[in-house]
Order: structure tokens, then sequence, then C-alpha cells
């Protein structure tokens, strides 16, 4: 039997905390507390702003080619600055949209840069340098705590040319990844 049931009570996360400890330490949710056995899905974005995966646009220097295309689409230069920078090549532009590789080989849009939630008007989120890593040290956060437990590392998104999206797992640790 597959259970799924959200892990309410999370603080702002800041860099350098222990989602771990963070998690283990909630009240235990609808389906009780976590055990060995479970699978924690644990979102990219919060992975990267307690990794400090975090960018303060005003240390952003745009080069010329985020300059011409983001005026083009009324896009912050220094935001597709930072999307080049994370990219390992653009497969697409559609329209504001650069569809590109990220240094991982995720294909995805905006190489996952997110403007969203970032603690800060000026800041964006980054991915994990290693989500696999990430995956790992928050899986051995768990077992301090006595936990055998799967951990993934998820993060959404569009797929190029299709409408919609839809969460991919990025990293995992504890779990055989299906093919």
């Amino acid at each position: 039997m597959l259970s799924i049931a959200g892990v309410a009570g999370l603080p702002e996360i800041a860099s350098g905390d222990d989602l771990a400890a963070l998690i283990h330490d909630l009240p235990a949710g609808e389906l009780g507390p976590i055990s060995s056995g479970d699978v924690v899905v644990v979102t990219s974005k919060i992975v990267s702003k307690a990794e400090g995966r975090m960018i303060d646009l005003a240390d952003v220097e745009p080069s010329a080619f985020a300059v011409r295309w983001s005026a083009s689409w009324e896009k912050d230069p220094r935001v597709v600055e930072v999307v080049l920078q994370e990219s390992r090549r653009i497969v697409r532009q559609i329209g504001p949209v650069l569809i590109t590789e990220t240094h991982h080989g995720f294909v995805c849009a905006n190489s996952g840069v997110d403007q969203s939630s970032s603690g800060a008007h000026d800041r964006v989120v980054v991915l994990p340098v290693d989500p696999d890593a990430s995956a790992r040290r928050i899986r051995a956060g768990f077992a301090t705590a006595g936990l055998d437990v799967a951990v993934i590392v998820s993060d959404t998104f569009g797929r190029p040319w299709r409408e919609g999206q839809t969460d991919v797992a990025i990293g995992l640790a504890g779990i055989h990844p299906m093919v």
C-alpha cells in the first residue's frame, strides 16, 4: 500500500539548516512519524537554500548576450546571466524562456533558476551542485536519528514542447532509480 502525506510546519529554510533534523523534529503528520522504510521527498528549492545556493542579483554582471536577449523579452539581464551560468548549453529559445541543459544534464526551463520564495526580492535560487550528494547527506542525517529512510530530491519541471508541469527526481539516496 502506498500512502503519501505532506510535511507541514517547516520554517523558512536558511543556509546551513539541517533538513533531516528539521523534518524529523516536526510533530507527527497525518500518517504518523517518519519511520524506517519511508521515502522522504524533499524539494530542490529547500535543499538549495539549506546549501546556500542563492545568488543575490546585485552581485551579477550580465554578459552582452544576456543584455541583448533580455531586452527583447523584458527580462532582468542578471537573471538571464545566472540561467546561462547554470547551463551547459541552450537547447532552444522559446519566447521568453530558455530551454537549457544544466551542468547536471537536466533539460529544463531557465536552468532550474527560481525567483519565487528566495527570501529576497533580488535573489534567485539555483539547483544543488550535486543532488545525489544532497540526498545522501539528508539520508545520513536521518540515520543519526536511527531512521533508515530513502531520500529523493525533486524539482518541478515543465517538459519542453509539452503543456503542464511534473515533479522529477533529480537526486536520490537509499532507493534504486527506475530506468
